[in-house]
């Protein structure tokens, strides 16, 4: 069988979705590009926003146009959140957002059954209910990617107001810590150099395992599994990030100096209605922690601007804020009206022009950050892992997760030492210091 794949979503679904491929050609079957002659299409579906249903449409509609004879089989957050979302896809196979395996057997079983029989299956949908267990899949990366995702932790006990993920993920579960460091020692050992931490709530990390373990313990544990691949955290909710945190982080020695708050909103107000339990007082603090911790650490963010009542006074507060804690760089999304949220449903919903325009207003205070950020980093010298070559020049990402470009010096999975001397229209140049 012949397969292709495609992703929408986040790193967990990037994760999964290698996953079920490497079951898949494990099992003797062959990954390939799609419109290169497959038997079935995978599509990899996801739910944070209101947008994200009609994505999976556009994907499904591309994979149809480029194997016209493929099966589509279909998976992720939309499908487990809207049972019939497989039939509005033209799915043939439909799972959910658990029981990867069983997804991934059915695919092949399938492929089969139209091999014996001919013809188009009628729908096969089976979308697992959330499970109360973390399920194991193997660990890898993208095919040519220098660094893997390590899925450490599913589902999410929180009830923010704009968030239907602990409806299709369940709730908070964690994988064994010494998995996850035999995870990380497979994944040294497949020749990646940077593993990225990753799960829908890994500020969760330990809740339902017995020890009292937590995320900065499996953090060491991966950390040693895989000493000389850099360690990268994942998404994190600012109230875990103490002092005691990040003493404990500081001594992974292998750990990236990055790290991204799902920060949201800085107006305690706007915080409140969102359903998020921190401040921006908590916020400022677990700031100044990192930066004491982890000097020159880049300090990234996401926020949402629009939210229902959010009033201009609440957008200035959330500005102010934002341009003081000086972060490094920033996702910033307008707020989407997710049906089956509360946030959905709220009065004073801000009308969509209001909500871009606030959004460009804070994506130019962000660049204004970046720069900065940039340019107090000439001078300095970090390790880079070299990713790729574009226009003639080797580019990477550093620790603190500034994509650097050189002009000689750099080499595919290479981690150099590289002294930053420019930056130029957004880019930031080095050389390699040898």
């Amino acid at each position: 069988m012949r397969f292709c794949a495609v992703t929408l979503g986040c790193k967990v679904n990037q994760y999964e979705t290698q996953a079920i491929g490497s079951m898949l050609t494990a099992r003797g079957h062959t990954q390939v590009l799609p419109g290169n002659g497959c038997d079935v299409c995978i599509v990899n579906t996801c739910a944070v926003t209101a947008e994200s249903a009609g994505k999976s449409r556009q994907a499904a509609r591309r994979m149809k146009k480029l194997e016209p004879d493929a099966l589509i089989a279909v998976c992720g957050c939309a499908t487990q959140l809207e049972p019939n979302l497989g039939v509005l896809l033209g799915a043939d196979i439909a799972g959910g957002s658990g029981d990867r395996r069983g997804f991934a057997l059915e695919i092949e079983r399938m492929v089969k059954r139209r091999e014996r029989e001919g013809g188009r299956p009628s729908l096969h949908s089976s979308p697992a209910t959330p499970g109360s267990y973390f399920e194991e899949l193997p660990p890898g990366g993208p095919a040519g990617r220098t660094r893997a995702l390590l899925k450490i932790q599913d589902g999410c006990d929180n009830s923010c107001a704009y968030c239907v993920i602990p409806r299709v993920r369940g709730r908070a579960r964690s994988l064994p810590l010494e998995r996850a460091a035999d995870h990380a020692g497979q994944l040294y050992k497949q020749g990646y150099r940077e593993i990225v931490i990753t799960g829908i709530e890994i500020s969760s990390y330990g809740k339902d395992i017995s020890g009292n373990k937590t995320l900065t313990d499996v953090v060491g544990a991966v950390g040693a599994a895989a000493a000389r691949a850099r360690i990268r955290l994942g998404s994190l909710d600012p109230e875990v990030v103490t002092e005691e945190y990040c003493r404990d982080l500081s001594a992974v020695q292998n750990l990236c100096n990055h790290f991204h708050l799902s920060l949201q909103s800085g107006c305690d107000v706007t915080l409140r209605r969102m359903g998020r339990k921190y401040g921006a007082n908590t916020v400022r603090e677990a700031i100044s922690s990192l930066m004491r911790w982890f000097p020159d650490c880049g300090i990234t963010a996401d926020l949402i601007v629009g939210f229902p009542g959010e009033t201009e006074a609440e957008f200035m507060e959330t500005l102010e804020f934002i341009k003081s804690s000086a972060f490094s760089n920033m996702h910033i999304f307008p707020f989407s009206q997710r049906p089956g949220t509360s946030a959905a449903e709220m009065s004073g919903q801000i009308e969509k022009n209001v909500r871009r325009d606030r959004a460009r207003i804070a994506a130019v205070a962000a660049e204004g950050m970046a720069r900065a950020f940039m340019l107090s980093q000439i001078g300095k010298t970090v390790e880079v892992l070299f990713e790729r070559q574009r226009g003639g020049f080797w580019t990477g990402h550093s620790g603190n997760y500034l994509e650097v470009s050189v002009k000689s010096g750099g080499a595919k999975n290479a981690v150099c030492p590289v002294r930053i001397t420019d930056v130029v229209d957004g880019r930031v140049w080095g050389e390699v210091d040898n």
